[in-house]
């Protein structure tokens, strides 16, 4: 059974270790000392943990889509009628066409906190 130490189950969540700390902590998520007394988190234990907070995410979005990446615009350009809309979400780098409209709706630039809500091959870009 793998285990991750702290810095490591952190920077897999994209959350910081003092975040995960306080999981622990607060009793939310189980850790073991290792044997030169660092905590770790068994892998099972923190996959499960993940599900749940990816399901508490979803059922408080109420959208059937599964893979919301919040982050921030880095580059709006706009065309005629379509928009592309570049968000940089942690490590991640997602790049999305949507129409012009709705781009000025939600008031898409850079700065502004967006998510990218991707449903099989499509991306729906979202306010945060």
């Amino acid at each position: 059974m793998y285990s991750y130490r702290i810095g490591e189950a952190a920077a897999l969540m994209g959350v910081s270790a003092d975040t995960l700390r306080r999981w622990i902590d607060s009793g939310r998520l189980h850790a073991e000392r290792d044997e030169q007394g660092r905590r770790t988190v068994a892998g099972p234990d923190l996959a499960a943990f993940v599900r749940e907070l990816n399901r508490a995410e979803r059922e408080s979005t109420g959208s059937s889509a599964r893979n919301r990446f919040s982050g921030i615009v880095t580059e709006v350009i706009l065309g005629d009628v379509s928009a592309q809309v570049e968000i940089q979400a942690g490590p991640f780098r997602v790049v999305s066409m949507i129409s012009r409209e709705s781009a000025e709706e939600l008031e898409l630039a850079p700065g502004v906190p967006a998510t990218a809500v991707i449903k099989s091959t499509n991306v729906v870009v979202e306010r945060a």
